[in-house]
């Protein structure tokens, strides 16, 4: 499929859409490690932040870490407005977003009390039809409902064309769960990566997408329904 062809975008947030500045990811870590008692390197650092190792839990458990003490303390020294000034837009995102006459909807792992100021700081909250946040009761990529969430509180839950974009294989697989395309930007190198995130699409930049305006997408599936009050996690998911 044609990547002019999707009539519904979806896209991840941190990593894909914006990015943070290293001076706040390196002074975060040095809180947290100050608090729990051990340091993390810069290439830890690095790993934990972009999930450069896969599964951040697993990574933490590979390190001797308890993941729900670990992410609590996290969390309760991340400062959301401090961490909005440091937050940037990826110039490339911004190009693909503004050229797309679909439907968009941002899913990510970002919580809330995060996800709000960046997007209120940089002015783009009205870019996305639908802003999902993963939550333990709605579940986590790359578990497939947020993408169905986001979808029926868009009203295209019957939407055949649909692509995710995200810069992990936690994107991919909650693209491919959902029974979708997923886009993979590598922001990072596979070298850094340390393997090769396959995906329906791979690219480096999003300036390699094909430059069709979307303008003629067949919009016939979206719905004017009320917002979902339910999840349907009885369809299929696909194998990792």
């Amino acid at each position: 499929m044609a990547i002019d062809s999707y009539d519904v975008w979806l896209f991840d947030l941190d990593g894909t859409v914006v990015d943070v500045e290293w001076s706040y990811t390196r002074e975060l870590f040095d809180r947290v490690g100050d608090r729990i008692g051990r340091e993390f390197t810069d290439r830890e650092a690095l790993v934990l932040w972009h999930g450069l190792g896969g599964d951040r839990n697993g990574q933490l458990r590979e390190w001797g870490l308890e993941p729900t003490g670990f992410w609590e303390t996290f969390h309760d020294e991340e400062n959301p407005l401090e961490r909005a000034d440091a937050t940037y837009l990826h110039p490339d995102a911004e190009r693909l977003i503004r050229e797309i006459h679909g439907p968009i909807g941002l899913v990510t792992h970002s919580q809330e009390f995060l996800a709000s100021p960046v997007l209120d700081r940089l002015d783009i909250r009205d870019w996305f039809d639908v802003v999902v946040c993963c939550t333990d009761e709605l579940g986590w990529k790359p578990d497939p409902a947020p993408v169905w969430y986001a979808l029926e509180s868009m009203g295209a839950a019957d939407a055949d064309r649909v692509v995710l974009a995200g810069d992990s294989s936690s994107d991919v697989g909650a693209a491919w769960n959902a029974g979708h395309d997923a886009v993979h930007v590598e922001r990072h190198g596979h070298e850094s990566r340390g393997r090769c995130v396959l995906a329906d699409y791979m690219v480096q930049s999003f300036d390699e997408f094909p430059r069709v305006p979307l303008a003629d997408a067949d919009l016939s599936f979206l719905q004017t329904s009320e917002e979902p009050t339910s999840i349907d996690r009885t369809r299929t998911r696909a194998s990792d």
